[in-house]
């Protein structure tokens, strides 16, 4: 029969045909038939179903070998013996010793006939012996998954005892080397199942013996921390600690992450590789495996492992967004990872020009998920624009992107930023921030924040910015006996010629700290900025003969000068304060001086008109300048081009200007005007321009909140004024007057009140439009705006600091006459194509005046709070602004003395040795990072063809063979 049967095998008849005749062969087996027979049948099928070159002769192999063990189960079992299941194992089939690929299917096969015979335990011993050394010599996925299934339907030829806990350990082993080398869609999700049935295996295992448990995670955590292979291992790892008991994941976490023999390199690998599991589809509960070893990585402040795994994985997480099917896990990690990374900025920075790209393809799914996930990423970018504020230039873009999304509210924002940081101590990470490479290209050099001190960072830049007053403190002559302003004058001198992109101001701050504020806590930078003036003030009565020494200041004003003080010169400015009794009409005056002016806000029921002293930076520029042909062609904010406002008929008369103040015979009735240095409005289109081109209604302004300032003020009631010439108290009105402008003009909008409701003081949020060019109408003094310091926040004991400056000086150009109308700097460029620079602690970047105009507007609770105006030389310039210019011409920069220049220099030194070094270090360290498929393949897969199945379609990661492979591997 055996001849026939594979007689037919062979033939050439159709496959029909010899279908009927296999079914006469099979049921003819079913008959009592002689020992010798079966033999010789199961020989054949055995044959058939090893060696078989097609599908067909293994199917009728297999059809064969079931009739024989069901219906001649004695010769089955005597066929099916010890040796004969040892020698396919070991040697193969057949003289030739042919390895089988479906040796094990054949043994799984026989299995259920020999269950209840004698050999079946010596059979079962075998293969316990044998399925541990064929894992020991790390089969391929397929033939690991077929000892799984042969050891999952038959669990009694599971190894036993150590030998259970080395299979299961050698098993995760040819996990870790598992790769699926084709890309069809069809063989991927082959490849998925194959894992998932060996690492069903494992959790079929631990249910049953949990002592495998932790051993097999000891060896899993050896593979992926392992610094010494070539390659990563499989990211198809996930799929066995997905199958650990989460009771178990607190103790285990502890015992890694205090494990002293575990090095920072090794863990830093192994949480990196793990990190990368999020790539892994199907996977259940790694994200938490995940966010516990780097909760426990930062409870025994491993800090320098976070930081380094987080800034170099996050982007591959945040790629991961893009795919449905592992989207809840990357979302959860990522999520961990900004919110505890609150040291810096630098994680959150690194996913800003990928944002906007995934916010417009999760909008593109419209499907539940993408909904759910682009509100929770919305909420964390909130988070993160609450903790690094500072940074309208590079948010605007994201800020658009998910200006549609919901907001989540302040309580909501520092409970999700308080229950995540890695440390409450921030002195715990400063040695690991910041993590600074090179000079900012805008040439100049950041501050770093000491805790805190944003507001005096703030401030110094301001002041640094400020270049007459700079040059005047670079010029102090070596030996100055006061110390706080030596200690300014390095602090700027480093400012100007240190190499570092960033220096730290501590020896500053530890000598101008104003003894009630607490260390550590948000300080108001204008009580720092008055506070720092008036002991400059009070302490330099020195300086002007230092002045002198040097040679700034001419013999012909050396008399008119000799009282002030460098701060008086640069800040100083003189108010009249008027009173005049409403009842015999005495006025009566004091003249006091001011280093800044303290701005409060009209009440909400006092419109103030529209001011024409603002000109407004886009429509206006110095006299003498033609308007520009193509406004188009104008230089822009760097992050965003807008529409310029549409103005009236130019020809048009200027707006009326609020008279301020009672007029007395001989006053001027506009202490504020629009009339820019002398220029007639009316006859001028360009100002004409700039003077329709208000500030919104009911909005405010500078000049409003100066008009206020300076508006009466009715003494009455309990205010009542005592009039020495009525001998009583009177109803009386009191005005103030600006009698001498400052050189420098500082500005503080008052928008800290204090609410008796709540006992807290509040923040005024008004958006306030700021005039480029500001003009005092008392002596024609012209002004421009040279600094803004904001304030990001809705507290002033809270939020953060940072700065808008620009160069603001009277450069005098080579062979042009002085002829009494002098030539700006701003006649040769418009004001708004003047550059501004954004300081921002260590980060300094190029910005523009619409970036200053425009930032409230886009971030509500970033409002201009200091502001630093300098006076314009007039016709008739002061002596003093003669003499900075004189000195500009003759001297340029300062030269700083000898020991000051020694110091830098030596500085310099040491920083070039800090770069070589850390560069090693970090080469070193950055080597034994795990590596990984480039992160931005995913975001770009799609880029330009929007139509493919990729990750930003609906039906990305659902099957799809355009992307899935390159997102599970």
């Amino acid at each position: 029969m055996d001849k026939i049967l594979e007689a037919v095998v062979m033939s050439s008849y159709p496959n029909n045909v010899k279908q009927g005749l296999v079914r006469r062969v099979i049921e003819a087996a079913k008959q009592p038939m002689d020992s010798e027979q079966c033999w010789s049948m199961l020989e054949l099928s055995t044959k058939l179903y090893l060696t078989g070159d097609t599908k067909y002769k293994r199917e009728i192999g297999k059809e064969v070998l079931e009739v024989y063990g069901h219906y001649h189960p004695e010769e089955f079992e005597e066929f099916f013996n010890v040796r004969f299941l040892l020698s396919l194992l070991q040697e193969g089939y057949g003289p030739l010793g042919k390895r089988s690929h479906y040796v094990l299917d054949y043994i799984q096969l026989g299995l259920q006939f020999v269950l209840e015979s004698p050999s079946a335990n010596s059979i079962f011993s075998l293969l316990r012996i044998e399925v541990l050394r064929k894992v020991c010599e790390r089969p391929s996925p397929k033939q690991c998954a077929k000892i799984s299934k042969l050891l999952t339907q038959h669990p009694q030829c599971i190894p036993t005892g150590k030998h259970q806990v080395l299979f299961c350990q050698q098993l995760i082993r040819c996990i870790g080397q598992f790769q699926c080398i084709s890309e069809g869609e069809e063989d991927i999700m082959e490849f998925l199942e194959q894992v998932n049935k060996v690492s069903g295996l494992l959790q079929r295992i631990w249910r049953t013996q949990t002592s495998a448990i932790l051993p097999s995670l000891k060896e899993l955590f050896t593979i992926i921390s392992s610094t010494e292979e070539q390659e990563a291992p499989s990211n198809a790892l996930a799929s066995v600690v997905q199958f650990v008991p989460l009771e178990l994941m607190d103790g285990v976490i502890r015992n890694l992450t205090n494990d002293d023999s575990i090095t920072d390199v090794q863990m830093m690998t192994a949480i990196g590789r793990m990190i990368d599991w999020v790539s892994w589809p199907l996977g259940k509960n790694i994200d938490k495996w995940i966010i516990a070893l780097l909760k426990g990585l930062a409870a025994v402040k491993k800090f320098s492992i976070l930081i380094e795994v987080t800034l170099s994985k996050i982007e591959k997480v945040f790629s991961k967004l893009l795919y449905p099917i592992v989207r809840e896990g990357a979302l959860s990690v990522l999520q961990y990872m900004l919110l505890s990374f609150q040291h810096s900025h630098e994680a959150f920075h690194l996913l800003l020009p990928h944002i906007p790209r995934l916010v417009a393809s999760l909008k593109k799914e419209d499907s539940n998920s993408a909904t759910s996930s682009l509100e929770q990423l919305a909420e964390l970018i909130h988070c993160m624009f609450f903790r690094f504020s500072g940074f309208p230039d590079l948010y605007e873009p994201v800020l658009e992107a998910v200006k549609a999304l919901p907001i989540p509210n302040e309580d909501r924002i520092k409970h999700l930023l308080g229950q995540n940081a890695w440390t409450s101590q921030k002195n715990e990470l400063a040695c690991f921030y910041p993590r600074l490479a090179s000079k900012s290209e805008t040439g100049k050099i950041g501050l770093i924040n000491l805790g805190n001190t944003c507001y005096m960072n703030s401030i110094i830049q301001s002041l640094f910015m400020a270049s007459d007053f700079r040059h005047s403190v670079l010029n102090l002559t070596e030996g100055n006996s006061q110390p706080l302003m030596t200690k300014l004058q390095w602090l700027f001198a480093f400012l100007e010629h240190s190499q570092r992109p960033a220096i730290s101001p501590e020896s500053f701050l530890s000598a101008s700290w104003p003894p009630w504020f607490t260390p550590g806590a948000q300080q108001d930078c204008s009580e720092y900025l008055k506070y720092l003036l008036d002991r400059y003030k009070k302490l330099e009565k020195r300086i002007y003969q230092k002045l002198k020494e040097s040679s700034l200041m001419s013999q012909t004003v050396e008399h008119h000068y000799l009282n002030k003080t460098l701060i008086e010169k640069m800040f100083g400015g003189k108010m009249m304060t008027k009173i005049r009794c409403l009842k015999c009409l005495n006025v009566s005056s004091r003249e006091e001086a001011f280093t800044d002016l303290s701005l409060a806000f009209p009440p909400p029921d006092r419109h103030m008109r529209g001011s024409t002293s603002v000109l407004p930076v886009e429509e206006i520029g110095p006299q003498f300048i033609e308007p520009p042909e193509n406004p188009s062609q104008l230089t822009g904010s760097p992050w965003i081009q807008r529409k310029a406002p549409m103005a009236r008929d130019p020809a048009a008369p200027p707006m009326p200007v609020e008279t301020l103040g009672f007029q007395e015979p001989g006053e001027a009735a506009n202490p504020l005007s629009g009339n820019a240095s002398g220029v007639d409005a009316a006859k001028d289109p360009l100002l004409a321009f700039g003077e329709q081109a208000c500030a919104p209604k009911d909005s405010r302004s500078v000049p409003d909140l100066i008009n206020y300032f300076l508006s009466p003020e009715r003494l009455t009631a309990e205010n009542k004024y005592h009039c020495e010439k009525c001998a009583s108290l009177q109803d009386a009105e009191k005005v103030a007057e600006l009698t001498e402008g400052p050189h420098y003009l500082i500005l503080t909008l008052l928008r800290f009140s204090f609410d008796p409701r709540t006992m807290k003081r509040k923040k005024i949020l008004d958006n306030v439009s700021i005039p480029v060019v500001l003009k005092l109408g008392f002596t024609s003094v012209v002004y421009d705006l040279c600094s803004v310091v904001v304030h990001s926040g809705i507290s002033s004991e809270s939020g953060h600091y940072y700065c808008y400056s620009r160069e603001c000086t009277d450069t005098v150009p080579h062979g042009q006459p002085r002829d009494g109308a002098p030539k700006l700097a701003s006649d040769k460029q418009l004001d708004f194509e003047i550059q501004w620079y954004l300081f921002n602690d260590t980060r300094v970047s190029f910005s523009s005046f619409e970036s200053v105009s425009n930032v409230t507007s886009f971030f509500p609770k970033d409002t201009a709070y200091v502001l630093f105006y300098r006076q314009r030389p007039g016709r008739q310039s002061c002596p003093l602004h003669e003499a900075l210019a004189e000195a500009g011409r003759l001297h340029g920069e300062p030269s700083l003395h000898k020991d000051l220049m020694e110091a830098i220099s030596k500085d310099n030194i040491l920083y070039l040795q800090e770069q070589e070094k850390e560069a090693r270090n970090r080469a070193a360290y950055i080597s034994t990072l795990p590596k990984s498929p480039l992160w931005w393949r995913d975001l770009d897969r799609d880029k330009d063809d929007d139509s493919s199945s990729g990750g930003c379609s609906p039906a990305a990661g659902g099957g799809g063979s355009g992307s899935f492979h390159g997102l599970v591997f």
